[in-house]
């Protein structure tokens, strides 16, 4: 019997609303020296992927094959490789932006940006993991390193990346004060947050005072505004990058620290995050999963901006 070299994928050929994405057959990839080829099980939905579809953004012009999320099996290794063989169950985040391709019922990528998969997590949940947990853990401990009884405005709380990072600065023995809408106040409250605040309702930055992080998901007039909730010293720290100058200035001006980031690939990363999951101090809300066909259906429920954690492909039952 002759091997199927080929596979289904999301794939778009021009910009655009949810409508370009087209499930087609594409080759199967190879894996190259120092790579892994992947039988995705699932792959997580992001906001970047939306961006992505709509404007280009890093990948520029299409034809392109988004995600960047990926949890399954290992089909092959390339050259170099001693990390996994075939029938290993892995997980992780493709290099963000240029490795994106998760969207697919096959993805290649460097073996370092996989780890196992936690025995107890299963394909679903761990596709919904990466990105937002090493955005949320780069933010966090690499760039703002939280520390035990240090407070922590976390924004968007409910979302894919805001419910990770409560439950991280938890973790780090963080006081965690998250704003939400006030219907996900007790979704929130049960990932370990302190203090909920409706930001329909109720202004931060009268209700907070002495912050000593803050992670901006919002980007806009709150990244600035937000610096006024920080105490001397503290830092901001925007997962939004770009047009950080005004925002710089103010934050020399009340003499605490501004930075911005893009999620990066890191498999110390991802195994500090494996032995949060394994030790049942993070966990994941999936609030919505579709079979790799409905991948638009997927891109236009997240574009509501109302989900609740993450939305995920099913590849394989």
């Amino acid at each position: 019997m002759t091997e199927n070299k080929t596979m289904r994928a999301v794939r778009q050929e021009t910009l655009g609303g949810p409508e370009v994405l087209q499930t087609t057959d594409l080759p199967r990839p190879v894996p190259g020296v120092g790579q892994i080829l992947v039988a995705v099980h699932a792959a997580g939905v992001n906001p970047t992927d939306w961006k992505h579809r709509r404007f280009g953004a890093f990948l520029g012009e299409p034809p392109f094959v988004l995600g960047w999320d990926v949890s399954g099996v290992v089909e092959a290794v390339g050259i170099g490789v001693s990390l996994y063989a075939p029938g290993d169950e892995v997980y992780g985040m493709l290099p963000y932006p240029y490795g994106a391709g998760s969207h697919a019922e096959y993805v290649t990528g460097p073996t370092r940006a996989f780890v196992p998969k936690p025995a107890g997590l299963g394909h679903v949940e761990a596709a919904a993991l990466p990105l937002v947990s090493l955005t949320a853990w780069q933010a966090l401990v690499d760039n703002a390193d939280v520390r035990p009884g240090q407070r922590v405005l976390v924004h968007a709380a409910a979302g894919g990346v805001g419910h990770v990072a409560v439950q991280i600065a938890k973790a780090r023995g963080a006081y965690v004060i998250g704003t939400a809408s006030a219907a996900k106040h007790d979704f929130v409250r049960g990932l370990g947050a302190d203090e909920v605040i409706d930001y329909r309702t109720a202004d931060y930055v009268k209700e907070v005072r002495d912050v000593d992080v803050v992670l901006d998901t919002l980007g806009g007039e709150d990244r600035l505004r937000s610096l006024e909730v920080l105490r001397p010293g503290g830092v901001l720290v925007s997962i939004l990058p770009g047009g950080m100058d005004e925002v710089t200035r103010r934050a020399e001006e009340l003499g605490v620290r501004a930075v911005d980031m893009l999620v990066e690939h890191d498999q110390a990363g991802m195994s500090a995050v494996a032995a949060l999951v394994e030790s049942g101090r993070l966990r994941v809300h999936v609030s919505g999963t579709y079979p790799l066909a409905d991948a638009a259906q997927a891109h236009a429920e997240g574009e509501t901006g109302r989900v609740t954690g993450k939305l995920v492909l099913s590849v394989r039952p």
